[in-house]
């Protein structure tokens, strides 16, 4: 599915499965990361990258190259300046998620990629300053119900990519449904 919302300011689907090792190693480095994050306000040249991420061209190209092997970038346009075409390169889906599946390779998903890592070391400074809000609640609920619930999660999650982007600071969003083994009482018999 495509959508015209803004930001960014490109056509862009709204969710895709990362199936294969090579797309969930890609997104695992924190430069990639924060690559596909910048690629959220609007489509961006290599040289624009290396300057809002202040690293050589060389290694936000090499980077970049990667995302786009594993189909999480693509150029979105061009742009001729002088003798030489710029290429301005957009994010393939506002949100990628690791499938649960098996790749096609036939191989398990690597076991230390993780959201909740980077959002832990992101949040760091925050907790401290005391401007983390955060929340845990636990519920015994149906596997359906917790279908159910993280369709309303990607949603809030889809609502957060397209606020518009304004002030000095960024700032992340964390969500997940698990299941735990967290204590549940007996039945009762009454």
């Amino acid at each position: 599915m495509t959508v015209n919302a803004s930001p960014p300011d490109y056509d862009l689907a709204d969710r895709i499965a990362l199936t294969r090792p090579s797309q969930v190693r890609a997104i695992g480095h924190p430069l990639r990361t924060t690559i596909l994050g910048l690629l959220h306000e609007r489509a961006a040249t290599v040289s624009e990258l290396a300057v809002a991420l202040e690293r050589p061209k060389s290694t936000v190209a090499h980077h970049v190259n990667v995302l786009a092997e594993a189909g999480l970038v693509a150029v979105v346009r061009t742009r001729k300046v002088r003798a030489i075409e710029e290429r301005f390169y957009g994010r393939t889906a506002r949100m990628f998620y690791v499938g649960v599946e098996r790749s096609p390779e036939g191989v398990d998903m690597p076991r230390d990629f993780n959201d909740f890592d980077v959002a832990a070391q992101e949040s760091m400074a925050a907790y401290r300053d005391g401007k983390l809000w955060g929340f845990i609640r636990h519920a015994r609920i149906s596997e359906g119900q917790a279908a159910e619930f993280w369709d309303r999660m990607a949603a809030l999650v889809a609502e957060f990519d397209r606020l518009p982007r304004s002030g000095k600071t960024v700032y992340g969003f964390a969500a997940g449904v698990y299941p735990t083994d967290h204590p549940t009482l007996p039945e009762s018999d009454t």
